[in-house]
């Protein structure tokens, strides 16, 4: 579509070669994060759930991994598990399988421990190396408590995941606050044009070449730039608007068909401005979503050793307050009908305000720095990242994950009245979740006694006797769930439930 000539391409290293489709997916820097990460694996049970994910984590380079698993390979790990085979007979699963994993990347590190879960957690600091811990069903509750204490310490993500034939639940503990700057927004919501709000060096490239719009020839007249377009026949409608662009969508049609109006045969770039007018007309203020972020109490009162993304964000909230409520520039510019020498000329506008603005950030960040005493420590490549994506940059807030205790019913606090509901939805999935709960307290009140307390999955030893348990506190789980809820069930419904919930017990 653009009459300027395409740029020279390099050609793609053996990494980019091999990493291909996931740079596609998540971009250098989504890359640069998994290969920075490593990630322990508390294996239990089969494994099987817990060495599936390392090995899709492996295939696309995740920087190292470590299975911390004392179980010895028996035949039942065979029928189960096809990273062992016969050899792994009476070895520990967690070297045959790191092995194993190992084969599949020559790029990743994989370790394997051997000790006992208990023992190893309880040593201090034994968590600090890993940036992800994946904890798989059973786990005893103490261990769970220890992670979860370890995690919010230190802000350590933590997946727990419990996989029982073709069902499946994981709960996700993310950190107190867990800022995202890449988060990978649609290509057609980044542009920032900057049309309502041009600077001196836009306003007068654009004047300048659309002084004589009216004379040109055929072939300049459609090879305008369709920015400098718009900003044209908007300096045209503020005229006669009293100074104000077309804010309402009455307006932008009625500015839309000005400019349609004003084309000739065949203007593709009359055709891209007149596309671009509902899109493009709008306030660069911040979203609903970048407002609880530079509002946050950590944006707001950054401390000496608060992350780096809190001292930018504190640096945005000065840019905001010097520039009209206006985020930093981007500095992209999409694809359009130009001439080669506008259309570089034009980035090169976008490009140098970009800077200006990612320099003024950078400068609020070192003054920071330095007022709180830290050292100069917040990289140049980060805050230009923060910059480039401000305006889709997010906030989530983590809850820690609640552990289930030996004869202790879940709470589900304001969200019971709406548990209540679901349960009457088999379409819902809630009464899986139920039958789970039930499961892991279950696992919470019965150990394996030749396995030294570990703890014992029901069916092990009397399958009818396990399954009469696990199905009763399912049903006491949803007494509890419609006491809490202060509410009633009515029959048959109430019925059908119960019914609902043994049925997915049995399955599992």
């Amino acid at each position: 579509m653009s009459s300027t000539p395409p740029p020279l391409v390099a050609l793609p290293t053996s990494k980019e070669r091999k990493y291909d489709r996931q740079l596609r997916l998540w971009a250098a820097s989504g890359q640069a994060a998994l290969e920075d990460a490593h990630v322990l694996l508390l294996n239990s049970g089969s494994g099987v759930t817990g060495i599936e994910a390392l090995k899709n984590l492996v295939l696309p380079g995740v920087g190292s991994f470590t299975i911390l698993d004392s179980a010895i390979v028996t035949e039942a790990d065979l029928g189960v598990n096809f990273f062992l085979d016969d050899d792994c007979l009476g070895g520990y699963r967690a070297e045959h399988c790191c092995r194993l994993l190992n084969e599949l990347n020559p790029d990743v590190k994989g370790h394997a421990i051997t000790e006992p879960v208990e023992s190893f957690i309880a040593k201090q600091d034994a968590l600090r190396p890993y940036t992800l811990i994946l904890t798989l069903a059973p786990v005893d509750p103490s261990i769970l408590h220890t992670i979860r204490s370890h995690a919010q310490s230190y802000s350590t993500p933590v997946f727990y995941i419990h996989c029982i034939g073709f069902y499946a639940h994981f709960s996700l503990l993310l950190p107190p606050a867990f800022p995202i700057v890449d988060t990978h927004p649609d290509s057609s919501s980044t542009t920032d044009l900057r049309l309502l709000t041009p600077w001196p060096d836009l306003i007068n490239f654009a004047r300048e070449k659309t002084q004589a719009l009216e004379t040109m020839s055929d072939h300049d007249h459609g090879h305008v730039p369709y920015v400098l377009l718009l900003l044209h026949y908007l300096e045209g409608w503020k005229a006669t608007h009293d100074g104000n662009a077309p804010g309402t969508y009455k307006e932008k049609s009625e500015f839309r068909e000005t400019v349609r109006a004003a084309a000739r045969t065949d203007d593709e770039n009359f055709d891209e401005a007149v596309a671009a007018v509902l899109k493009s007309l709008n306030p660069p203020t911040p979203s609903s979503a970048v407002r609880d972020v530079l509002s946050a109490p950590e944006c707001q009162n950054p401390a000496r050793d608060s992350p780096s993304f809190w001292l930018i964000a504190n640096a945005i909230v000065t840019f905001l307050s010097s520039h009209g409520n206006q985020l930093p520039l981007p500095g992209a510019v999409p694809d359009m009908k130009s001439q080669s020498n506008d259309y570089i000329a034009l980035q090169n506008i976008y490009k140098a305000k970009a800077r200006r603005d990612i320099a003024e950030v950078t400068a609020s960040v070192r003054s920071l720095e330095k007022q709180l005493g830290r050292p100069t420590s917040v990289p140049d490549s980060e805050i230009e990242a923060f910059c480039k994506g401000a305006a889709h940059v997010k906030l989530v807030r983590g809850h820690p994950f609640h552990v289930l205790e030996a004869q202790k019913l879940p709470k589900f606090g304001d969200r019971a009245g709406w548990a209540v509901n679901a349960m009457q939805d088999p379409e819902s999935g809630l009464l899986i979740y139920v039958a789970f709960l039930a499961w892991d307290l279950f696992v919470a009140s019965h150990s394996d006694g030749d396995l030294m307390g570990a703890p014992r999955m029901p069916g092990l030893k009397d399958v009818q006797d396990d399954e009469e348990k696990v199905v009763g506190t399912a049903e006491k789980i949803v007494d509890a769930v419609i006491n809490e809820a202060g509410t009633f069930i009515e029959e048959p419904g109430y019925s059908e439930v119960k019914e609902g919930v043994a049925k997915v017990v049995k399955e599992l």
